[in-house]
């Protein structure tokens, strides 16, 4: 009944009066519920002041479940109401989650939840039961849903955090922001946080306006060696300060990060390592590994080597933050073979108070260093050796000497060599002087260098090369040259005019003094000399003419002023043009070739002898062939006759055809026309008791007129078929009865040509014979 009372008191007319009957009502249960409603709600009717409607807010509780009848959170009143008037709903909610009764009363149909919708737009309407038409403008008014603490806070996923081991007092970790779907306006929406465990380094804000929770480091005591990782438990609830409510739980994780906290110290106290000789700079002799706590990049430490050895030896980080110690200089087993000294170690960028300390700390190290012996090549006094030599003539051929010994102790003979044997230097293989073996040009070239080998005079004798520069020094051993020899002087040009200027080259690399004069005296042309190594050509009179069939030349003499035996004779040719204003060319006449040059000459000498040798070989085939006929003539005259199903070898191949017809040399037969091209031909052959060579060329004379087979070889051809448009392509066939070829030009070849002129030409047996 307490309870009761005081909530009465609290109802009072407006906004709160709604708040406090719903929280009155959860604490006092339902019994009193309807008691309450009862008391508050006549403060919702709508009445008319000064206007037809007259609204307020509408509240309803979220989560309220349906009643029967429906639970009435307002009503509506106008003036025009009557009993033939009623009002009617619409908008968000309308005839579904509110509704409105004869009397104008709203009622709740639902349960109703503020998370999906918090409030809802309606509007109001009055209208005439029977004609349906609105007896008032419509008005629109709102029904705020109630929060109620239903929902628990929410965390989101994966929370982590970090923080390094050095941090102070105070600094913040992270931050944890869960959220709450309650409203956020009320205590219902508002969160609290608390730390389940590792109180003893952090803790946690308990609440904060923006529900947002910051974990701070509650003392400086973190050690990443010790611990680089905390799992930490976090509670979150709504109604903070309060016992009850709703409450979440989860955990984060907290990375401790490393700071350069631990002073870097050595493994071990004493480091030995064995170094051949020939070791080479930079050579990595060993690894002085440390140890360090700290993680790879805040590894700083800082090698010192003991005074003296740092001139030879050098210490650099590897990967893993560990000292590497390398040669700086070669080494030197005959003149030292064993080095001990020491090596410190510090890191200065470590933190003030570092986590390890105290005089026990290992941070000096000994090395000792064993230098093994190796048989060593010879070795140069120099690396690479620079000569100089003048060029032309000498007088003594040394230019300078090379020099190298064995550096092991045996002290082995050294001999010296020159590989290249185009090189123009010589080496003595004892002494090592080098010597030219030549005159040395140097327009040719002036730099030559090459390799000096020297090697042990033992078997097996290990050896080196130095470099050697022999640079060729200048003489003045040319004479100058001429530059700019073509000059053009313009028919309009006049007496004075200068033409052109000449000027002269020297490869020498002095810079002499050039003397300009005229070989031979010239009637049109003067010659004026310059200090600038030049000279002009001046115009004696004018009047020159393309059309003269003159040719100028001018013959320059050039002396060297440095040296006067140094001299040319230089030609100037002078071509005559037709000129435009200010001397430009408009046309030059020619110059007269009067010369052939050599590369047209040897063309010539060519062609010469390669006709040379073809007259020579026509001469002896002809010779070849004479005597062949020769020999023939005094012996038998053979005839093979051949089948072939192609074109064969010719009179050589004699392993294909059948001489059983050539058994009767002495038998006349005749070609027969009529029989086609594939039967064999019967070769007419003159009577072998005949072997006058005048008669064996008639026939074969008459044979060939007949188209017969030559004597050597008969071939049997095959026809394209009778169909074929080609025809035959044998000319077995054919026949000269008909040949309009005259012979008669045989009589006008000469002597030579008599008896084939004699054989072929036409009589008049001859004519009257093929009449």
């Amino acid at each position: 009944m307490m309870k009761q009372s005081a909530c009465r008191q609290l109802t009072e007319p407006g906004f709160w009066a709604g708040v406090l009957v719903v929280l009155c009502t959860l604490s006092m249960g339902a019994d009193v519920h309807q008691d309450l409603k009862t008391q508050s709600m006549p403060s919702r009717v709508l009445k008319r002041h000064k206007r037809d409607w007259n609204w307020d807010k509408l509240y309803v509780s979220e989560e309220l479940p349906p009643q029967n009848p429906p639970g009435k959170i307002g009503k509506l009143d106008n003036t025009f109401f009557n009993t033939s008037s009623r009002y009617i709903l619409s908008g968000e909610g309308a005839n579904k989650f509110f509704t409105v009764n004869e009397n104008g009363d709203i009622n709740v149909n639902a349960k109703l939840d503020r998370e999906e919708k918090s409030i809802y737009k309606l509007s109001a309407s009055i209208i005439n039961k029977e004609s349906g038409k609105p007896l008032d403008k419509d008005e629109t008014f709102v029904i705020v849903v109630l929060d109620i603490n239903d929902n628990s806070p929410v965390f989101p996923p994966d929370l982590s955090g970090s923080i390094s081991e050095s941090s102070e007092t105070g600094s913040i970790v992270m931050t944890v922001n869960a959220t709450d779907a309650d409203d956020g306006s009320t205590l219902n929406g508002k969160i609290e946080y608390k730390l389940l465990n590792g109180t003893d380094l952090f803790y946690i804000n308990k609440k904060r306006l923006d529900n947002v929770g910051e974990i701070r480091l509650l003392k400086s005591s973190l050690d990443r060696e010790k611990q680089s990782q905390y799992i930490i438990a976090i509670q979150a609830k709504d109604l903070p300060g309060k016992e009850i409510g709703n409450s979440a739980t989860t955990t984060v994780t907290i990375n401790i990060n490393d700071a350069n906290d631990n002073i870097a110290t050595f493994k071990k106290g004493k480091y030995t390592f064995n170094v051949k000789e020939d070791s080479k700079q930079e050579y990595e002799i060993g690894v002085l590994d440390v140890d360090d706590k700290d993680e790879i990049q805040n590894k700083d430490p800082t090698f010192t080597i003991q005074h003296e050895f740092d001139e030879v030896f050098d210490i650099k980080l590897n990967n893993e933050k560990d000292g590497i110690l390398t040669l700086k200089v070669p080494l030197d087993y005959e003149t030292r073979n064993i080095y001990t000294f020491h090596v410190n170690v510090d890191e200065h960028t470590v933190s003030k108070s570092p986590d390890n300390q105290g005089p026990n700390l290992q941070k000096t190290a000994e090395v000792s260093i064993n230098v093994t012996d190796v048989d060593e090549p010879p070795v140069f006094n120099q690396t690479k050796y620079n000569f100089s030599f003048y060029e032309g003539q000498f007088s003594s051929p040394i230019i300078g000497a090379v020099l190298a010994k064995d550096p092991d102790k045996t002290g082995n003979k050294i001999r010296y060599s020159i590989e290249d044997s185009n090189c123009p230097v010589a080496v003595d293989p004892v002494q090592g002087h080098l010597s030219v073996k030549r005159q040395l040009d140097r327009e040719q070239q002036s730099l030559h260098t090459f390799k000096v080998t020297a090697h042990e005079d033992v078997p097996n004798g290990l050896m080196s090369y130095a470099l050697v520069n022999l640079t060729v020094l200048d003489i003045n051993d040319n004479a100058p040259e001429i530059t700019n020899g073509t000059l053009h002087v313009c028919e309009s040009d006049t007496a004075g005019t200068i033409i052109g200027t000449v000027g002269a080259n020297d490869k020498d690399e002095s810079s002499q003094r050039f003397t300009f004069t005229l070989a031979k005296k010239s009637t049109n042309f003067t010659l004026r000399r310059h200090p600038n190594n030049t000279a002009s050509i001046e115009l004696k009179h004018g009047g020159f003419s393309t059309e003269s069939s003159m040719k100028y030349e001018l013959e320059i003499e050039i002396k060297d002023g440095g040296n006067p035996e140094k001299q040319s004779i230089n030609l100037v040719q002078i071509k005559v043009c037709t000129c435009h204003a200010g001397r430009r060319i408009e046309y030059c006449k020619a110059f007269a070739q009067t010369g052939v040059s050599a590369s047209a000459l040897l063309a010539i000498l060519l062609c010469i002898v390669t006709i040379l040798v073809i007259v020579i070989l026509i001469v002896l085939r002809r010779r070849y062939q004479k005597e062949v006929l020769v020999i023939k003539s005094s012996g038998d005259i053979h005839e093979q006759l051949v089948s072939y199903d192609e074109e064969g070898g010719g009179e050589m191949d004699t392993n294909g055809y059948d001489v059983s017809i050539l058994s009767s040399a002495c038998q006349d037969s005749s070609f027969r026309p009529g029989l086609g091209p594939s039967l064999y031909a019967v070769v007419k052959k003159p009577p072998a008791c005949k072997g006058d060579m005048g008669m064996m060329i008639e026939v074969k004379k008459d044979e060939a007129d007949h188209d017969w087979i030559p004597y050597d070889t008969l071939h049997i051809y095959g026809y394209e078929g009778s169909e074929s448009l080609a025809g035959s392509l044998s000319s077995l066939d054919s026949s000269s009865s008909g040949s309009n070829l005259d012979y008669d030009f045989l009589h006008e070849w000469g002597p030579r040509f008599r008896t084939l002129a004699q054989l072929y030409g036409v009589d008049d047996s001859d004519t009257d014979s093929f009449d």
